[in-house]
């Protein structure tokens, strides 16, 4: 089974709307390719446009499992109007808020990956206070302040199951990146020295975690 996408699945990647590089994408899916081997599905906190659920889409396909992500699709701190990330394409006109979910629809139809993937939309805490089910994958690409990551965190982290892997995005070590990367940074500290994780890679700002032990 290859851990390297098909040319058109880096290609519907590569058009959607987004931020995460080539680079991180291709260590995205050969993780998920991986995890997928447990049987169990593989699960993202942070949809946009859905830009790394295509990936996440075509590990599940190959896997024979399911890919699920969360977003209540009203964007992120740093995608509201007035900042760095905003887009003013993706704002629903009718109700003057941002709304990703019709994009990401779009993404994963033009992709052909909709039957692989189940869209969970809402706060990420509340979805994972009602998930019942073990988990062989958990990406974390939410909020970045340090009240939604360790958020995201704690609610998802206890459905991963042994020898599952944890990614974190947007780890920025450097404190001048305090409002982009801090949180994410620090949760993948706190997953270290929990003594539940081992890191398996790290490539620019993702890294990639296997539980090893219990623990939080």
């Amino acid at each position: 089974m290859s851990a390297i996408p098909k040319p058109e699945v880096q290609a519907a990647f590569e058009a959607a709307k987004g931020f995460m590089p080539l680079g991180e994408g291709l260590a995205l899916y050969a993780a998920a390719v991986e995890a997928g081997d447990l049987g169990l599905p593989l699960l993202e906190v942070g949809t946009y446009c859905g830009r790394s659920t295509v990936l996440l889409a075509d590990a599940a396909r190959q896997t024979g499992t399911t890919a699920l992500t969360v977003d209540h699709h009203r964007g992120s701190e740093e995608q509201q109007p007035g900042w760095e990330y905003h887009d003013p394409e993706v704002v629903d006109p009718e109700v003057g808020r941002m709304d990703t979910l019709p994009t990401f629809r779009r993404t994963l139809h033009k992709a052909g990956l909709e039957e692989h993937v189940i869209a969970l939309v809402g706060k990420s805490p509340q979805v994972a206070r009602v998930w019942g089910g073990s988990l062989g994958f958990v990406f974390i690409d939410g909020g970045h302040t340090d009240e939604h990551a360790t958020a995201d965190y704690e609610g998802w982290v206890p459905h991963l199951a042994e020898g599952g892997l944890l990614l974190i995005h947007d780890v920025f070590p450097d404190p001048v990146d305090e409002f982009t990367g801090q949180a994410p940074y620090r949760i993948y500290l706190r997953a270290l020295a929990s003594g539940a994780f081992t890191e398996v890679s790290a490539t620019d700002s993702l890294r990639v975690l296997r539980r090893t032990g219990p623990g939080l």
